[in-house]
């Protein structure tokens, strides 16, 4: 009997050209973690996923922790949400640590599904060009 494995709806981003090509996208903040997203122009593709910690965040115990919750979070919830052809890469934040799983969860799908708002540009003042 042959055991099925499941095909990964989401791809994984390895090398750093890849993290920087995203890093030139949109950036959608959240107070757990920053969400940068890209379109790679390639929609019969599957989505594809990166995780970034820094270092001033703690000791490699604690960064691999949020690293952790942070992809389970990606594979139980939001990989669904992840349209085609796109990148994401997932900076965490310090409170990623402290925060529930579910808070966890819901974040990143709304983070995936909702664009920042654009900053609309103020006029300039008059005489100043």
């Amino acid at each position: 009997m042959t055991k099925k494995v499941r095909q990964s709806a989401v791809g994984r981003l390895k090398s750093r050209p890849q993290f920087l090509f995203v890093r030139e996208g949109e950036k959608r903040k959240g107070p757990l973690f920053l969400l940068e997203v890209r379109n790679r122009q390639m929609p019969d593709e599957p989505p594809r996923v990166g995780f970034t910690v820094t270092k001033k965040h703690g000791n490699a115990v604690e960064r691999n922790r949020m690293r952790r919750r942070l992809k389970e979070a990606v594979r139980l919830s939001a990989g669904f949400a992840m349209e085609p052809g796109h990148d994401y890469v997932v900076v965490a934040r310090r409170d990623v640590l402290g925060a529930s799983f579910e808070t966890l969860k819901a974040g990143l799908k709304d983070r995936i599904a909702t664009r920042q708002k654009q900053k609309q540009q103020r006029p300039a003042a008059p005489g100043k060009e």
